[in-house]
């Protein structure tokens, strides 16, 4: 891989490369671009694997190879701590709980000794909690070189270190947020880079999708209302319509979110024709003119102020584009969660859009993964992204999985779809989990389930048991391994770039093959495209996609040649419907079993005749 890569940096081409699990993808395009001395932009598909190269794998290389290259690991300013927010929050912040005041003054102890910001490094606050959007900045509502923090920003302070990179690690998200940007006139992540690399490429279809669609979210909306009422209560007392357009928004957006349906969804649009829907769209629309032509009168007392007339007028714009009618060649649609919801506007196909930019750019374009080939062939993914004349390299995995490991699809089970599924799941997974001592991953294909199975297990098992969603994923990974026999309970982020050696991780359990809902829109909206063209949507679609998501899950069981493990797998289309075989083909070539007996002595390290 090193070899084929630093040819491809001599020629300025691009390359295609699957690596099999256990190649060693990272250091196998780490040491040409080292020794290439050329400025180079790694992008990773998780901000997982993005740790584990800075703080793993690149100091490994710097030892073996002590060039003057400048490495600068940056994240997306969500993941940095914004110090004029939580000034305000402890200030002039009205939170619902005890939690959230608890939280907040963690963080601010904190704020005094991080040198980054990075939230990642303060372990005590989940990462899932809802303190941390009051207390990082977005695009909207950052006040730039007006902010009296300026000087300390945590966002600065690591773009101008990244200015300055030889070697910039990324993820995904952040790349195609500062593409967007460019096509504003701003953003650079790296002037002068020479060389793309995206490991992880099998994620770049549906995160270019994201950042070529036009989105709202009623989290937006009520973020302008709040900060609306903070800036007028410290510039602005004397507009008291402020506050009263401010509250009206927020109502309004209230009112929006429950016409939508309390069900958590994610839906064409329009999803209903009734008055209760148009009724809430008009009050939104109303809200946020009479907030906006107030704010454009007060926005000369501050720029706090004329940061918010400027949001305002923005999301005007994009709420009257995405409550209207549908643009062509997009799918239109929207997503509800508990207390918020999304309008989005996403093209169907985005090869066009992504050749538009790279064309421009005369760089070298690496893509990598364990996963990017369906039956040996690459053209799932090169006619995704429009890919022409690029180099094509397929390695497999250097490890005996005939004798590492072991697949087993147990007997039994229900149809997936039946409402007891996940009940009979569980009584099947805790005999492995007894056999293998804990030291398991169980993934899911949703949080229902998973919230149902920790629910469950909890009183069942006697292992350690870690949620996704509890603390931050580097720390959960962490513990995972200092306790050495415990069951992490994970959907879709720990599917990918997780690397777990050792007997540690014995065991990597499957709820279901993950086929995207077929009631995705933009799913659907691809299926109908499909058909239309005379394809069948079905094989060259949804079950190539679901192979490569299988093909990453099973991938985190053997990541050295001296593990040892079992893939179970408990989804019994695998072996019971005509397109199971397409998956069995597509996974290592391991042993199978049907046999429980047979796990219990892999597990006893005794002779295995599956």
């Amino acid at each position: 891989m090193a070899e084929t890569i630093e040819r491809v940096l001599a020629l300025e081409t691009s390359l295609i490369i699957e690596a099999g699990t256990g190649t060693g993808k990272t250091f196998g395009y780490l040491v040409p671009i080292f020794l290439s001395e050329k400025k180079t932009i790694i992008s990773t598909g998780t901000k997982n694997l993005q740790d584990q190269l800075f703080f793993n794998d690149i100091p490994i290389i710097k030892k073996l190879f002590p060039l003057p290259r400048k490495v600068v690991l940056l994240k997306g300013r969500a993941n940095y701590l914004c110090k004029q927010r939580i000034e305000r929050n402890l200030h002039e912040g009205h939170f619902a709980s005890r939690q959230h005041v608890s939280q907040l003054h963690r963080i601010d102890e904190w704020s005094h000794t991080t040198e980054t910001g990075d939230i990642a490094e303060i372990t005590s606050v989940p990462e899932d909690s809802s303190i941390w959007p009051q207390v990082t900045s977005t695009v909207d509502n950052c006040l730039n070189q007006d902010c009296p923090f300026y000087k300390d920003c945590f966002v600065v302070r690591a773009r101008q270190q990244a200015m300055d990179a030889d070697i910039l690690v990324v993820n995904h998200h952040l790349f195609f947020a500062d593409m967007a940007l460019q096509d504003s006139g701003f953003g650079e992540l790296l002037p002068g880079a020479e060389v793309v690399v995206f490991d992880e490429a099998h994620h770049i279809p549906d995160i270019a999708s994201q950042f070529f669609s036009t989105s709202l979210s009623g989290r937006q909306l009520l973020e302008l209302a709040r900060d609306t009422e903070a800036e007028a209560l410290k510039d602005a007392k004397d507009m008291k319509q402020l506050n009263e357009y401010s509250e009206s928004l927020q109502k309004a957006v209230q009112e929006m979110r429950n016409a939508l349906g309390m069900e958590l969804r994610r839906a064409p649009w329009p999803v209903v024709s009734e008055r209760i829907l148009a009724d809430a769209i008009h009050n939104v629309k109303a809200a946020l003119q009479l907030l906006e032509s107030t704010l454009k009168e007060a926005a000369i007392r501050s720029k706090g102020l004329e940061n918010c007339w400027r949001r305002s007028a923005q999301l005007i714009e994009s709420f009257n584009l995405l409550t209207g009618q549908p643009v062509e060649n997009t799918v239109h649609w929207f997503e509800t969660y508990p207390q918020s919801f999304s309008l989005q506007m996403t093209p169907i196909i985005v090869a066009e859009q992504f050749q538009n930019y790279i064309k421009n750019l005369k760089r070298t374009w690496i893509y990598t993964s364990a996963t990017l080939t369906v039956k040996n062939s690459f053209r799932l993914f090169i006619d995704s992204l429009g890919l022409d004349n690029v180099m094509q390299l397929q390695l497999k995995s250097p490890f005996d999985y005939q004798r590492q490991s072991l697949l087993y699809v147990p007997r039994g089970l229900p149809d997936p779809r039946a409402s007891d599924y996940t009940a009979s799941l569980l009584e099947t997974i805790i005999p492995v989990l007894e056999a293998s001592q804990g030291k398991a991953f169980v993934l899911f294909t949703s949080y229902k389930a998973l919230e149902y199975a920790a629910e469950q297990l909890k009183d069942r098992i006697p292992y350690p048991l870690l949620l996704q969603g509890t603390m931050p994923k580097r720390q959960l990974i962490e513990d995972f391994k200092r306790l050495g026999n415990a069951v992490l309970l994970g959907t879709s982020s720990f599917w990918y770039g997780v690397d777990v050696r050792g007997d540690a991780l014995s065991c990597v359990i499957i709820d279901k093959l993950p086929f995207a809902s077929p009631s995705d829109p933009i799913l659907k909206a691809k299926i109908d495209l499909l058909r239309k063209q005379g394809i069948d949507p079905f094989q060259t679609y949804q079950l190539p996609n679901a192979v490569l998501i299988l093909k990453q899950g099973a991938g985190r069981l053997i990541r050295d040649a001296t593990d040892r493990g079992i893939l179970m797998i408990c989804d019994p289309r695998l072996v019971g419907s005509n397109y199971g075989e397409t998956f069995l083909q597509s996974l290592p070539d391991m042993p199978r079993t049907r046999d429980l007996d047979k796990v219990r002595e892999f597990f006893n390290h005794e002779h295995i005749s599956a």
